[in-house]
């Protein structure tokens, strides 16, 4: 296989007919060659859920399941060097959050609700029923870390681990707004904005997404150009904004009634972070997030990892190393 017709299969996969279709993809730490080592098998489909469609890519068809959210301005397509790793002893199922990648896009209302984190977890729980996997292990990275946090607590029969990637809860980050919170942090601030403010912001320059810590990575362009593709469709840009919006005011509502009846977290969780950036720095008062997170969890630890924000896609190596190792716990 070319390395053109390589790259072509693990950005999108063939999709017939809804049917699971073999491809193949590369379980390697993320280069700007984005040349594969070996090889590992995934496939790709699409399901029908509760009036939308929801895109996912499989990774191996063993062992317990594993149910990965990716976060903003990715789409599934982050976890192709961590998810192979964690394929060799569980079935991996990779999803596109709705607006995002291949998933459909729905329509918003006044109060933002289709795009709650509550709207996208009672969709992924359903996608995962619907699969065969009733209960499984969820991994989340940037917003949907946030909404693999709202899973396991509407959920909590359902999710049996619960690893969050570089996020605190939206409540806990809204209390601690300041300046320096805004200026590094310009997704919360600039895409809840009403619209068409933000959605013009990002079909106007969508390439400048990539181009700061909250975007950038060590990828080609292949890679890049999927990533961007989405970004120049208006019903999907406005997608992406809704749920910002959502996480500025409805997700703020959900999460203050939990904190209201003590609601916890309780499912074992780990909680990694980017060593250096924001999450390490911001919170020490409180513990670091890991003190922000044991307010919301009963069983919680973690640490910091190098590879910047986005370190399951730089850092797939020393990351599946501590997923693994919590799911052997």
């Amino acid at each position: 296989m070319s390395r053109r017709d390589f790259l072509k299969a693990a950005l999108v996969g063939p999709l017939v007919s809804g049917a699971l279709m073999p491809v193949a993809c590369a379980p390697s730490n993320s280069s700007s060659d984005e040349t594969p080592g070996s090889e590992a098998g995934f496939s790709t489909a699409e399901i029908d859920v509760s009036g939308n469609k929801v895109f996912y890519r499989r990774y191996g068809w063993g062992g317990s399941a594993i149910l990965m959210v990716h976060g903003f301005p990715r789409t599934s397509l982050m976890w192709r060097f961590l998810a192979p790793k964690l394929a060799e002893d569980h079935t991996v199922i990779c999803v596109d959050l709705r607006a995002y990648g291949r998933s459909g896009t729905p329509a918003s209302t006044d109060d933002h609700a289709p795009y709650s984190k509550r709207a996208m977890a009672k969709e992924l729980m359903e996608v995962m029923t619907k699969l065969g996997f009733p209960t499984f292990t969820l991994i989340g990275h940037d917003r949907g870390g946030r909404v693999s946090y709202r899973l396991a607590l509407d959920y909590p029969k359902g999710v049996e681990r619960l690893a969050v990637f570089d996020v605190i809860p939206i409540a806990e980050a809204w209390d601690r707004t300041d300046a320096r919170f805004a200026k590094t942090y310009w997704p919360w601030v600039l895409l809840s904005q009403k619209e068409p403010l933000p959605e013009s912001y990002l079909l106007g320059a969508p390439e400048a997404v990539f181009k700061n810590p909250f975007g950038q990575g060590s990828f080609g362009p292949d890679i890049l150009g999927e990533y961007v593709s989405m970004y120049r469709d208006p019903v999907r840009v406005h997608g992406v904004c809704e749920e910002y919006r959502a996480a500025a005011t409805i997700d703020v509502e959900h999460d203050r009634a939990d904190m209201q009846a003590s609601n916890k977290i309780k499912c074992p969780m780990l909680h990694l972070w980017a060593e250096g950036g924001p999450l390490d720095t911001f919170y020490q008062r409180e513990g670091g997030p890991l003190g922000i997170w044991r307010r919301w969890a009963t069983r919680v630890d973690g640490q910091a990892m190098k590879g910047g924000h986005f370190f399951p896609e730089e850092n797939a190596d020393g990351t599946a190393a501590l997923v693994k190792r919590f799911l052997s716990a």
